[in-house]
């Protein structure tokens, strides 16, 4: 069914305006005119884009981009939450990241975001038992965009990863909605017990760089982990926590410190 401009900003906002800056990119570069065409207007619906994005980075000698293709869009088709969860990512990072100008940024040229739509298709192979395949997409979003999510892992929606070199989440982690975290944070184990032993991180927390979180632990909604932190006990909601071990070292600084991204340890923060 086609959709006139009008109607489908209606239906679907988010694919309306990446539908519209794709043809605004080819003018502006016509020389991208393959790859935003293969990757955008080629496609019916976000989602077929997605998976389309995908296949195409992550296909290799091992599983062609075709079979990627169609096991994503098998996840997506059965999953309306993928494609929801997909929108506030690109909306997230879009708010939150200063060199992100456009909702067609993220799915064509920031590894972050694409990674974590990877695995959300990996999450939900994990979920209909098919466990060595999403192993397998866990794999190639490793060797392709250096970031290891756990395809077990529980992940929100609205996450913003900025950079996103070198992150890892462990397999018992979950993640709430509307967190940021920047590049090399960890989420990891402090053993090699077998059982839940990765952090929860609530709804509305900031990670800062190089911040590691071992343990399982709870980290509460809407804190701030300063960058090159690791914590190892518990943080309450709305508190800023900074050092090796992490220390309470003041109040959040603000009602949602995932979308102001204030990494700065002012006096406001310390009172």
């Amino acid at each position: 069914m086609v959709h006139t401009s009008a109607k489908l900003a209606e239906i679907d906002p988010v694919w309306q305006r990446v539908t519209d800056e794709a043809r605004e990119a080819i003018v502006q570069e016509p020389l991208l005119g393959g790859l935003v065409h293969g990757s955008i207007l080629h496609h019916s619906t976000l989602e077929r884009a997605l998976a389309y994005r995908m296949s195409s980075k992550l296909g290799s000698g091992e599983m062609s981009e075709q079979i990627l293709r169609e096991i994503a869009d098998e996840a997506f088709d059965a999953d309306p939450g993928l494609g929801a969860a997909a929108r506030a990512d690109i909306v997230a990072v879009y708010e939150r990241d200063p060199a992100c100008h456009r909702f067609l940024q993220p799915i064509l040229f920031f590894k972050g975001f694409q990674a974590i739509q990877a695995y959300r298709v990996g999450h939900w192979l994990w979920t209909q038992g098919r466990k060595d395949l999403s192993y397998f997409i866990q794999m190639r979003v490793s060797e392709v965009f250096g970031i290891d999510v756990h395809p077990a892992a529980r992940m929100g929606k609205g996450i913003m990863i900025d950079h996103a070199h070198s992150i890892v989440i462990g397999e018992t982690a979950v993640v709430g909605d509307n967190v940021s975290m920047l590049h090399s944070v960890t989420l990891g184990g402090t053993g090699k017990e077998d059982d839940d032993r990765h952090p929860k991180i609530e709804d509305g927390v900031l990670i800062g760089a190089g911040a590691k979180v071992l343990g399982n632990i709870t980290v509460g909604h809407c804190s701030r982990i300063a960058a090159g932190s690791v914590v190892l006990e518990p943080v309450p909601p709305m508190k800023t926590v900074a050092g090796v071990p992490a220390k309470i070292v003041g109040e959040a600084g603000c009602k949602q410190p995932s979308i102001m991204m204030n990494q700065i340890l002012s006096g406001e923060a310390s009172e």
